[in-house]
């Protein structure tokens, strides 16, 4: 296995950390990780030493105001700016891999990511796989709500307003550690601009899901306390693609890939995928 590691510039001007591991000789196909909000990409090994072994590159970036990556920590101007990267990052890894088949990865916040995403630039993938997908307004915020979000992203857009509940990421006491201790990992308050953002953006993908038709695998907890199991239903039943899957692991929490099981799940992956090289 090789790691390389590096930055590219945005268009804000900002750096973008990106890195990748690479199987020995060309790769059978190529796995772009979308993570998840106020983490970063280096916590995917578990998917890592899964799928380079077998032959499979994995790329990765840090968002905007994430992990080694530049700008104000969990806050953007505009979701776009998101997007925007993950397009450049995007054009930087076909270039490498002209031929491989790449399978975005997008995990709660990035299932988000990747979603919006392909709602208008679907062509060139194979697939898509998503976990935790944090795509669906919850139910219990309403339109005011979103409406006083949109006059605090405004009047106050950095301000911190919601945090997360580290102890549910999973059932494994040493992943719910090694968060807490990772000093890439942000462990205050998402920012009102961003959540406002957020908002935005889940209408838009509860609106227009059928618009995405590639082949979709969607994964999520059975005990996930941080995103619904509803937004993966939702997601499953709105999506136009004729080939979809939805796998609910029983018991598990929010990062399934870093659950205790998580060989399991990754078995499962690998095998969806393999169907669509």
């Amino acid at each position: 296995m090789k790691h390389q590691e590096g930055f590219f510039t945005d268009a804000r001007g900002g750096k973008i950390y990106w890195q990748t591991w690479l199987p020995t000789g060309e790769p059978r196909a190529v796995l772009v990780v979308v993570h998840g909000l106020a983490e970063h990409g280096g916590r995917y090994t578990n998917l890592v030493h899964h799928f380079v072994p077998r032959g499979v590159a994995v790329y990765a970036h840090d968002h905007p105001g994430h992990g080694r990556s530049d700008g104000p920590r969990v806050y953007i101007r505009r979701f776009a700016d998101l997007l925007d990267v993950l397009e450049q990052h995007l054009g930087r890894i076909k270039e490498q891999h002209p031929n491989a088949p790449v399978f975005l990865i997008g995990h709660s916040f990035g299932a988000l990511i990747a979603a919006r995403y392909l709602l208008d630039r679907q062509d060139g993938f194979a697939g898509a796989v998503v976990s935790g997908s944090l795509v669906k307004v919850p139910d219990h915020v309403s339109s005011f709500t979103v409406a006083c979000s949109r006059v605090l992203s405004t009047l106050i857009p950095k301000a911190g307003l919601v945090g997360l509940d580290a102890t549910a990421i999973s059932r494994d006491p040493a992943v719910v550690r090694a968060y807490l201790d990772d000093p890439l990992v942000y462990r205050g308050k998402t920012t009102a601009r961003l959540g406002y953002e957020m908002l935005k953006c889940m209408q838009r993908v509860s609106a227009e899901a059928g618009r995405i038709s590639l082949p979709m695998l969607i994964l999520h907890g059975g005990e996930d306390r941080l995103v619904d199991l509803a937004a993966a239903h939702m997601l499953h039943e709105r999506v136009g693609s004729a080939d979809k899957t939805l796998i609910v692991y029983d018991g598990l929490h929010h990062e399934v890939y870093n659950e205790p099981e998580h060989p399991d799940v990754l078995a499962d992956v690998e095998a969806w995928i393999d169907g669509r090289i």
